[in-house]
């Protein structure tokens, strides 16, 4: 059996898979908090339930929106900051008595959909989030690419490619405090400001492609560079990772024109493709996090005590 975990904000939420992808079992509970040492025993409390419901052991992989460094063993760029500085593998490990693998939550997603998702079957796989931010994760042959310093797939922290005169005038503050990142103009809400800008209107991006859909002209001209900025930094990531396929995820991705609107301009971009890029819709939608989690191990790991036969 594995498990995974998703450390969300609000909740962790569990997920119980079976040797197939089968799920056999999910509950989740209120993320406490009040401390990191909380945090630890609801997981381990969340790991002895279904183990006791499920009636066996299981491998455990647990998503979080950050990563545990290489360098100090400890977790970083967490959102939520109860995390940092804290070694939450080890910690979790020696709560359960097992080996526990803690991965970012984009490269779950990436994980999840290459498993047994939109990503099925192939060799390379880009997992994409577009969402309240951009994030990404890189599958190869089925195992995560991580990198030196866990931040591969992290594209939405690379500056959009070929900025327009007007681009570059304009360049929004990412998050992360530069300007002018991917994530600052590709992400839901950066549509959302760019429409404002010129209409004045507080609206979704479900309302603004509703709008396009229409022929609203402003809304039809904000997509298209949305369109066009999106295609520009995905040319860049196929130009270096050269991927089978690539699989959205996040809110940004229900919007359905992307997915005729995408792969030409992205063959357009990239150098050299031979023919659009394949690029598809998630399988999993939200679940892809703790399902990814749970593929962290392999079929074949067992990384609990085995009860002897008698």
């Amino acid at each position: 059996m594995r498990f995974g975990i998703d450390l969300g904000g609000t909740k962790i939420e569990i997920l119980a898979l079976d040797d197939d992808g089968t799920e056999m079992y999910r509950h989740r509970v209120p993320t406490p908090k009040n401390s990191y040492d909380d945090t630890v025993i609801a997981i381990r409390d969340l790991v002895a339930g279904a183990e006791a419901k499920l009636s066996c052991q299981g491998s455990l992989g647990v998503c979080i929106p950050g990563a545990i460094s290489r360098k100090t063993g400890l977790v970083k760029n967490a959102n939520q900051t109860r995390l940092i500085g804290h070694p939450l593998d080890k910690d979790l490990g020696a709560a359960l008595n097992r080996p526990v693998r803690v991965e970012n939550d984009a490269k779950c997603f990436a994980l999840s959909e290459a498993s047994d998702g939109g990503g099925a079957g192939y060799d390379i796989v880009f997992g994409v989030i577009l969402g309240t931010g951009v994030g990404g994760g890189i599958v190869v042959n089925g195992k995560v690419l991580s990198g030196a310093n866990r931040i591969a797939g992290e594209w939405g922290h690379n500056y959009l490619p070929a900025p327009t005169p007007a681009e570059y005038a304009a360049a929004p503050r990412c998050n992360c405090g530069r300007f002018g990142d991917i994530e600052s103009w590709c992400c839901g809400p950066a549509l959302i400001r760019q429409y404002k800008a010129r209409t004045g209107k507080d609206v979704t991006p479900r309302d603004i492609i509703e709008a396009a859909r229409s022929g609203d002209k402003v809304a039809l001209e904000e997509m298209e560079g949305f369109y066009d900025r999106l295609a520009r930094a995905l040319g860049s990531v196929v130009s270096i990772v050269d991927p089978d396929i690539i699989v959205l995820g996040g809110g940004v991705s229900n919007i359905d024109e992307l997915y005729a609107e995408l792969p030409e301009r992205v063959e357009r971009y990239a150098f050299n493709p031979e023919g659009p890029v394949n690029i598809v819709k998630n399988m999993h939608g939200d679940s892809s996090g703790v399902r990814g989690a749970a593929w962290l191990w392999g079929t074949n790991e067992v990384p609990y005590a085995v009860p002897k036969k008698e």
